[in-house]
């Protein structure tokens, strides 16, 4: 049975698009990576840290979550010890790497979910001791998940740190926008918090060009902004969430020409083998579907 928090539970109750994000069948017999992204090798530094981009560096602070999406980049975690967290011996050690690597200003807290981490604070405080760290980004889906972990001190948490704070909410479909979560970016706003989301296409889930103008023009209404929208990754058993690149690109078109540049997030692909993110062009070009670059420049087949 797959453990979702009681919050996420209720509402998986009141939406089916909610719901099939949890309770979409896999297919088990496909022949993708358990990790695309090459998280776990290629980029791992330390125990904890993924250095992949020169100014910044990927913390995962915690492998448990409370929300478990079926279409997960990084469902191998489920099946690790539930209840990992990061120790403050690994904290030290990535601050140890991060200062060995003066370009990076910015940190992103991730896992599983952060907000769940017995050393979030901990973690905030020893990187916010590092001169060059300037940023401190949060990635979570606790808005939907775990909504008592955005309480008070949290949020005295981020204002010691006297960093600049980003947190990116993981939201995907505009039911997802209930009276909790707005309740709570209102919050971060008034912390002085930088709110921004990131959104999946999803495969009968949200891929219609009506339901994320609505989720979009929704979040920069409350002040959040719509950063990134990411083409499914291909992970182990995914193909079912994947919806055709023709189809997305079709959808952003349109978004791109009602939509205003507030609202319109960045339609990205995290290509295979770890080679980072890149934009996606949309109709108003000519271009070849099938075949793209990395940032690096390597050429790949479109999947």
């Amino acid at each position: 049975m797959k453990k979702i928090s009681k919050n996420l539970a209720e509402l998986i109750k009141k939406s089916p698009a909610v719901k099939k994000q949890f309770f979409c069948g896999l297919n088990p017999v496909c022949n993708d990576s358990n990790d695309p992204l090459q998280e776990d090798s290629k980029y791992l530094k330390t125990k904890g840290l993924i250095h992949k981009y020169p100014k910044r560096a990927l913390i995962m602070l915690s492998k448990k979550c409370g929300a478990y999406c079926s279409f997960c980049s990084r469902k191998r975690f489920q099946n690790e010890i539930e209840n990992y967290s990061t120790s403050r011996e690994d904290i030290s050690k990535m601050a140890e790497y991060i200062r060995t690597a003066p370009d990076i200003n910015e940190i992103i807290l991730s896992g599983g979910d952060p907000l769940l981490s017995d050393n979030l604070d901990y973690a905030i405080k020893t990187f916010s001791k590092i001169p060059q760290i300037k940023i401190i980004r949060i990635h979570t889906r606790a808005i939907l998940s775990d909504p008592d972990a955005f309480n008070e001190n949290f949020f005295e948490s981020l204002k010691k740190s006297q960093k600049t704070i980003y947190i990116s909410f993981h939201i995907n479909h505009p039911d997802e926008l209930t009276p909790i979560a707005k309740k709570i970016i209102n919050e971060c706003r008034e912390n002085h918090i930088i709110v921004l989301t990131q959104t999946v296409f999803l495969k009968g889930i949200n891929d219609s060009a009506q339901i994320l103008e609505k989720l979009f023009c929704s979040l920069s209404e409350l002040g959040a902004i719509p950063y990134y929208i990411h083409r499914c990754d291909k992970v182990k058993g995914l193909e079912n969430f994947i919806v055709p690149i023709e189809k997305e690109i079709e959808i952003m078109t349109k978004l791109q020409a009602k939509l205003s540049g507030i609202a319109l997030p960045k339609h990205v692909i995290d290509t295979p083998f770890g080679y980072g993110k890149i934009p996606v062009p949309q109709n108003f070009w000519e271009f070849d579907k099938k075949e793209f670059k990395d940032y690096k420049g390597k050429k790949y087949q479109m999947y």
